[in-house]
């Protein structure tokens, strides 16, 4: 069991410095977000609390503790200021996180031009060039010959053998003008001549 277990892949996690650094600026931000919205909740209570001190006429009291107030509304502008400086960091982070994939992606792509290149020079690609136009003419070529449109020289070719067979057809004679017989009409009389030769030599008899 132990020999089939350490045998597996270990998972090679695909987290990089650069994602975890995200991270911990996103939960710092969080944090500093939970510290605002402490301080506000702080803020709003001491005012009323100040307020009330006033209404019982512990002015001292309501003023040392606006004086605190003062302080936390200070805290506050503070982590205003860190908040977008998080934000910004995030951002440009996350960012160049982005570039380095494009200029991955980038380098992977000239590798494999490159090797296209090495694979296609510039005399293969001239020499198969050269074997596809080739290739071309021909079926051009036999394209015309197929749909008729033939050659000067053929045209006279054609029209030479037309005069031969012209003077060929003069010397021949005429064909006889008479209807000649149709063979289908006496292949039809043979069985009716056949059945009327007993009957007249019966009668002859």
């Amino acid at each position: 069991m132990g020999g089939l277990f350490s045998k597996q892949k270990k998972h090679v996690s695909r987290v990089t410095e650069q994602d975890k650094a995200v991270l911990q600026l996103k939960q710092q931000r969080d944090k500093l977000k939970q510290y605002q919205k402490k301080i506000e909740i702080n803020l709003e209570r001491d005012r009323q609390f100040a307020k009330r001190l006033l209404a019982e006429g512990k002015r001292e009291k309501a003023k040392s503790l606006l004086k605190k107030k003062r302080y936390q509304e200070q805290l506050l502008q503070n982590t205003d200021a860190q908040l977008e400086q998080l934000e910004q960091l995030t951002h440009d982070l996350e960012f160049a996180q982005i570039e380095v994939q494009v200029l991955d992606g980038l380098k992977t792509g000239n590798v494999a031009l490159k090797s296209i290149h090495d694979i296609l020079n510039i005399d293969e690609i001239e020499k198969i060039m050269d074997e596809t136009k080739e290739g071309i003419e021909k079926q051009r070529e036999i394209d015309e010959l197929i749909s008729g449109q033939l050659t000067e020289e053929d045209e006279e070719a054609v029209e030479a053998e037309l005069e031969a067979i012209l003077d060929v057809s003069d010397q021949l004679p005429d064909a006889p003008k008479e209807k000649l017989p149709d063979i289908e009409e006496e292949e039809a009389e043979k069985p009716r001549k056949a059945k009327e030769a007993p009957t007249k030599i019966a009668m002859e008899a």
